[in-house]
């Protein structure tokens, strides 16, 4: 597998990416509740909406429960200290970090 690390401050951002080859818009928000976190929307190059709120957790692909809308990688979070540990408010892209794998 090859892997590409989407670079993430810990702060709310929206920016445009391509991925595979194909252009996408990202959004992460801070979701502050009692069950909150870090969450990522997917958009188009148009910034047509393709997934919206999809939690960053660890120990799992983030996209499999997408297969159908014909993803061509995996989005993994894994933070560096502990693999799975679930990123917190502050650790977003310095502890915690966001990786799109290729098979190949």
């Amino acid at each position: 597998m090859a892997n590409f690390e989407i670079p993430l401050t810990p702060e709310g951002q929206r920016f445009s990416i391509t991925l595979s080859g194909v252009e996408y818009q990202l959004r992460v928000q801070w979701r502050n509740a009692v069950e909150g976190g870090w969450v990522l929307d997917i958009a188009d190059a148009g910034g047509t909406p393709i997934i919206n709120g999809i939690p960053l957790v660890t120990g799992c692909n983030l996209l499999a429960a997408y297969a159908h809308l014909g993803f061509t990688a995996a989005l993994w979070v894994q933070t560096t200290a502990d693999p799975d540990a679930v990123p917190t408010f502050d650790n977003l892209g310095v502890g915690s970090h966001l990786y799109w794998w290729t098979e190949g």
